[in-house]
């Protein structure tokens, strides 16, 4: 895992990329990797490089090139195939002077192009310069596991693992995208390319930018998810395939690493299996890592502790409290860079920095299960929908709610009446495109009656994408259930769980998340199951309860899902709350973010202040005040917020410049 960087020009008029703009974008970025710096120059290109050193400590230096250095490469991530792989290349030829993941792209792009990221089985973002052609290729993997972003204008192409690196070129713009602000309040993050930032792009997960030497681009998706049915004899059947997956997944996360890899425990099923396996693959001490949490209500302490003892693991756990989350909530919007509606990340930022601590580097997790073998009480909202639309008059069918949500102190069918007429709305638009996710998108979408006037204009002149706009083609064919992890991973999965709350919470730390449930292969068979395999009736992932039978106690396979959660409003309210909370909602600060009705916003925070923290708050109140708290931050932090420092300096491990024009060549 590493964080990268780079200046392309894309005409004469600028000379070389600034060494002090480059090396100032890598130190913002630094805690992405803080093991070794690397930097390369030429007439037309500038690359940086920030390393946390996983695999190949010793030769795997970045910038890296090939053989006649005519490409030159800066990459975030791991390839887990690479040995696979350059065995292939091997084979065609190509011979190898380290032994890391980075130079079997260089390798593979060589060989196959455009082709050989749909090879890769691995979370990536990559950046090649093709100093021949001047010619800049940019690529995320899959499902969106790492960051990459871009700023085009004035003859030059910037990107970076994040937005603030690109910041600190003060000649990148820093102005708010209305339209990133509209899609967080409706999908919970934007979706790419749409950023919270104007003129700021994310490159889509799954494709492929080429930059030619004039600035012009193309785009290309080398992959999307697609589902496509095939027979199996019977659940058992397909649930040992799953577990010779997800066991081959694992064992390539745990032993394609030159270091430990720990394993994050929630008490859940899917971190559980993981965690299992990861035991499995290697002798030795094993380290496991959990959330505890001072409110009984999300606190999952036993099934913890149940599955520790049955790793025989090496288990640590942090205990976060409400001011906790109040605390370092700062911190977590400073790197999540975009605003978020549940406060969730802040316990997994406090997570990160005990693994870190701790000495580990990478971990395994149970993220993409959900997504990928329907877990989610969304998925079940949706069913029951589904079957209530065909009968809208029943008074039974509704009743299948009751069933849901068993994990909530309040849960929406304590008041019936309001939680039916909620779910009854959008009946008649049953089979249609997004009529799985309405209720959330309305529920969410209802918050921008806090927009401002001049947010809501900006949106009426310039509106956001839809996701439903840009649906695969075949999306009318796939069962109602494959349309909504479609969707499900297409918003929620890539904007904001593997990055909001993962990727950007764990390299706050400097730590890696490994994720075999987001393997290649394993979202390739999650992709060939019938929906019966995924959500049984009401009983969801059945496929893969049934893989982990033997593997893990009962009482974690057969407890009730409880999705992971954390205080929300309740943790910015009461006694010892930090004065940020107060000066981000002052009149003043909201004006000057102008994001937000100022009036609205501060009776808003007296309604949540007169609740106190003991009470629980509506769903609306807190994704509201959660919402509007780290937009604000976002703002003043980035936007804002002083100009980096561009007298930085660092002592760069990798120091490579490259003039022809000067006809002499320095290599430092």
């Amino acid at each position: 895992m590493c964080g990268i960087a780079g200046i392309i020009h894309t005409d004469d008029r600028h000379g070389s990329p600034s060494r002090k703009i480059l090396t100032a974008m890598i130190h913002t970025i630094r805690h992405r990797g803080p093991d070794e710096f690397g930097i390369y120059r030429d007439q037309y290109a500038g690359l940086g490089h920030a390393r946390l050193s996983l695999i190949d400590l010793a030769t795997g230096q970045q910038p890296m090139t090939n053989e006649d250095e005519s490409l030159w490469i800066v990459f975030n991530g791991e390839i887990f195939n690479y040995l696979e792989l350059r065995s292939e290349l091997e084979k065609r030829g190509h011979r190898f002077r380290t032994h890391s993941d980075t130079e079997v792209i260089l390798h593979a792009y060589e060989t196959w192009g455009n082709d050989c990221f749909n090879k890769f089985n691995g979370q990536w973002a990559v950046a090649l310069w093709n100093s021949r052609e001047r010619s800049l290729i940019l690529s995320r993997d899959r499902v969106g596991v790492r960051p990459l972003f871009i700023h085009q204008g004035h003859g030059r192409i910037l990107f970076a693992s994040e937005v603030k690196a690109l910041f600190a070129d003060p000649n990148v713009p820093r102005e708010i995208d209305a339209r990133g602000l509209d899609q967080t309040f409706t999908y919970w993050s934007p979706i790419a390319p749409t950023t919270m930032f104007k003129q700021i792009e994310a490159i889509v997960p799954g494709s492929v930018r080429t930059y030619r030497r004039d600035g012009t681009h193309t785009d290309e998706l080398y992959w999307q998810m697609s589902f496509h049915e095939r027979p199996f004899h019977s659940l058992r059947e397909a649930s040992e395939q799953l577990r010779e997956h997800l066991d081959r997944a694992t064992r390539l996360r745990i032993l394609r690493a030159d270091v430990p890899v720990g394993s994050y425990l929630s008490g859940g099923l899917d971190s559980s299996l993981v965690a299992k396996m990861g035991r499995n693959a290697k002798e030795g001490i094993f380290r496991t890592f959990s959330l505890r949490f001072d409110d009984a209500e999300y606190d999952e302490t036993s099934y913890q502790r149940m599955m520790a003892e049955t790793l025989d693991s090496n288990h640590a756990e942090i205990v976060v409290s409400r001011y906790d989350i109040a605390r370092v909530f700062p911190d977590v919007i400073r790197h999540t860079e975009q605003p978020i509606l549940r406060t969730a990340p802040a316990p997994l930022y406090l997570l990160s920095k005990l693994v870190r601590e701790a000495g580990i580097k990478a971990v395994l997790t149970g993220e993409g299960a959900d997504e990928m073998f329907a877990g989610y009480d969304l998925f079940r909202e949706a069913k029951v929908r589904m079957f209530w639309s065909h009968q809208p008059d029943s008074q039974c069918r509704p009743r299948l709610f009751d069933r849901l949500y068993p994990y909530l102190a309040r849960s929406p069918q304590s008041t019936k009446g309001m939680a039916l007429e909620f779910w009854k709305q959008g009946l008649s638009d049953a089979g249609t495109p997004g009529f799985s996710h309405d209720p959330r998108w309305r529920t969410t979408s209802a918050l921008k009656r806090f927009f401002s006037s001049e947010i809501k204009d900006s949106l009426l002149r310039h509106p956001a994408p839809s996701i439903l706009d840009s649906l695969p083609l075949e999306f009318n064919r796939w069962d109602e259930l494959a349309q909504a992890q479609y969707i499900e991973i297409a918003t929620l999965l890539s904007g904001y769980l593997l990055s909001a709350q993962g990727d950007r919470m764990l390299m706050a730390h400097s730590v890696e998340g490994r994720f075999p449930f987001l393997d290649a292969d394993v979202i390739e068979f999650s992709a060939s199951l019938s929906a019966g395999y995924k959500l049984f009736g009401l009983d969801e992932k059945k496929i893969v309860k049934e893989a982990a039978r033997t593997l893990i106690p009962d009482p974690i396979i057969q407890r009730q899902k409880q999705p992971y959660r954390a205080p929300d409003a309740a943790s910015f309210v009461g006694d010892k709350v930090p004065e940020y909370v107060e000066e981000m909602l002052s009149e003043n600060a909201l004006r000057a973010a102008n994001m937000f009705m100022p009036k609205s916003v501060r009776g808003l925070f007296a309604k949540c202040k007169q609740k106190g923290s003991n009470d629980l708050f509506s769903n609306s109140d807190n994704m509201a005040l959660v919402g509007i708290l780290s937009a604000q931050l976002m703002f003043h932090q980035m936007i804002a917020g002083p100009r980096h420092d561009n007298n930085t300096e660092l002592d760069f491990t990798t120091d490579i410049n490259i003039f022809t024009n000067d006809v002499e060549n320095t290599i430092q």
